[in-house]
């Protein structure tokens, strides 16, 4: 695409422009296009070299760039007559980029054509061949790399892909904000971690469309590239869907609804995870498919487990995976994620399964031999819903920790990640086990990054200072980092970590409090994957300049 997916709503205000324009002070009145105005071919002017009070100090911005060559030099600010250039032209895969930046600094006219850089103008042009897609999410650290400097009252911000050129403008967003500009020098920046995110119940507590598109924008601006959207659980099914209407809750997104959140969130550079949890938290489903509920022997029902020995339970979610997956689009080329859920199936967390649930341990036994378990029949069920992801083109396979079971009958599929979220339940396996076993690991540690709303089961609240002072990606469990060698724990093993929002008490908080409770975490969190050194500024300065950096409230 060429264009944003609607215009963001965290614009600078027109008084903040106004006061950059008027520090700039140039010293002569330039005739230039109206803001947001776009022309084919950038056209010589007599521009002349505008003046303002040096911009000092660092670049202002969360994260914190990771190297800053410093420079003689005033800097650069927005000023009267600015541009933002595509040498590349409107049809470039960097033209959106631009335009969102040249939106987001007031209304700065895109001009294109290879004609002279003016002074205060900023340069906006990919280093590599641009051989990915518009807007393709990409995988790698390099990949997400970018360039900027200023020098001679121009800014010049290159990069390898389009992703990289995003976040550059990010930071050219936020040193606008933080400090009015950027100081003269060269900015060397990556990632430390590819995987950088948020996970929302939309399930127990539906949020407005809105909201999430305001969530994305916001961590869009901190870099973070994933959002998982958890839409399936005991208190609610909440997209539409056609082929099991009867399972939907009342307040729920449509199928349209979703596509624009898809769409706005691949405009921004973020890969969208569904979560469709099973064989548990399937309470919402199993409502109007109570033939399919989990039976002790006793008699009585398991809320929200599905039994997986009865063969008309994997039709019925896989109707419902397909139907999810198509709606799910990704760009081609693109990393194509699913996430199977798999965690808490009440089955397996009993004394005694095989005596509680029969059913279940005869199934097993005819399907792994006289040996077989409970744990080996869940192992095959997901085993068995990966399957069916993958026919529909989903490439990048999670489940929860909970979900992965150690038997030499079943084993889960070798490329489906490790989500770790707990090491607090009984028999779960300490998160070292899957890095020795070669298995991948991504960073939902419940001691940090779990927001469960109400508190219940001893959860509290996480704070960005705990995550910014106390965290890493390589803390898995609890809050020392996991105990294997380092070459099991870098950014191959352990691509990153998600912030995880969990609607245990719905009414607990607002919209609008979740909101609040979230943005310092996410702050923390979006510098920690960014760069997992030790920050270079005090938790109380990191706190300051996140209040400067994030505009007004969303």
């Amino acid at each position: 695409m060429s264009n944003p997916i609607r215009q963001p709503r965290a614009a600078f205000p027109a008084t903040v422009l106004v006061g950059a324009l008027l520090l700039a002070g140039c010293s002569q009145t330039v005739e230039t296009e109206p803001p947001g105005r776009t022309s084919a071919k950038v056209k010589p002017s007599s521009q002349a070299t505008p003046s303002w009070a040096p911009v000092t100090g660092t670049p202002q911005v969360i994260p914190a760039v990771r190297d800053f060559r410093r420079a003689e030099g005033r800097g650069w600010r927005p000023s009267k007559g600015a541009r933002v250039v595509v040498p590349a032209g409107p049809k470039s895969n960097v033209a959106d980029e631009a335009q969102l930046m040249a939106h987001d600094l007031g209304g700065l006219p895109v001009v294109y054509g290879g004609e002279t850089v003016q002074p205060g103008d900023i340069e906006v042009k990919l280093s590599g061949k641009g051989s990915t897609a518009n807007n393709v999410p990409v995988e790698g650290s390099a990949d997400q790399a970018y360039t900027l400097t200023a020098r001679g009252t121009r800014l010049t911000l290159t990069a390898p892909t389009d992703t990289g050129i995003f976040y550059g403008t990010r930071t050219v967003k936020q040193a606008v904000r933080a400090a009015g500009g950027l100081p003269e020098g060269t900015i060397e920046d990556r990632p430390d971690r590819p995987q950088r995110g948020m996970s929302l119940d939309n399930a127990r507590k539906p949020f407005t469309q809105g909201w999430i598109e305001d969530r994305l924008r916001e961590i869009a601006d901190l870099k973070l590239n994933q959002f998982q959207l958890h839409f399936s659980d005991d208190q609610g099914f909440r997209i539409q869907s056609d082929t099991h209407p009867e399972v939907v809750s009342a307040d729920h997104l449509t199928k349209a609804q979703v596509r624009q959140i898809i769409q706005l969130a691949q405009s921004l550079h973020i890969s969208v995870v569904p979560e469709l949890d099973s064989p548990g938290h399937l309470g919402a489903v199993l409502a109007h498919h109570q033939d399919l509920l989990l039976h002790r022997a006793s008699g009585s029902v398991v809320p929200g487990a599905i039994d997986i020995s009865n063969p008309k339970a994997a039709p019925l979610v896989d109707s419902l995976l397909k139907e999810m997956s198509e709606l799910f689009t990704n760009p081609k080329g693109a990393p194509a994620y699913w996430h199977l859920g798999g965690d808490e199936y009440q089955a397996l967390m009993s004394s005694s399964p095989s005596t509680t649930y029969p059913q279940l341990s005869r199934a097993a036994r005819q399907k792994y031999g006289p040996n077989g378990t409970i744990e080996d029949l869940a192992t095959g069920w997901l085993n068995d819903r990966q399957k069916t992801v993958e026919a529909k083109g989903k490439n990048r396979i999670e489940a929860w920790n909970d979900g992965f079971f150690s038997s030499p009958r079943a084993s889960a599929a070798k490329n489906r990640m490790v989500d770790y979220w707990t090491g607090k339940e009984n028999g779960k396996r300490d998160p070292a086990e899957f890095l020795r076993e070669g298995r991948n690991v991504l960073n939902f540690n419940d001691e940090f990054l779990y927001y469960v709303l109400g508190e219940p089961n001893q959860f509290t609240y996480p704070t960005g200072q705990r995550i910014y002072q106390s965290w890493t990606p390589q803390v898995l469990r609890h809050t020392q980092p996991v105990a294997v060698p380092a070459s099991m724990t870098g950014p191959d093993r352990i691509p990153g970590a998600r912030f995880a929002i969990w609607a245990d008490r719905s009414q607990a908080q607002t919209q609008a409090q979740v909101a609040a409770g979230i943005r310092l975490p996410l702050a923390a969190l979006a510098q920690k994957t960014w760069d997992s050194r030790k920050p270079a500024l005090s938790w109380t300065d990191f706190k300051a300049l996140a209040n400067r950096v994030a505009g007004p409230p969303r």
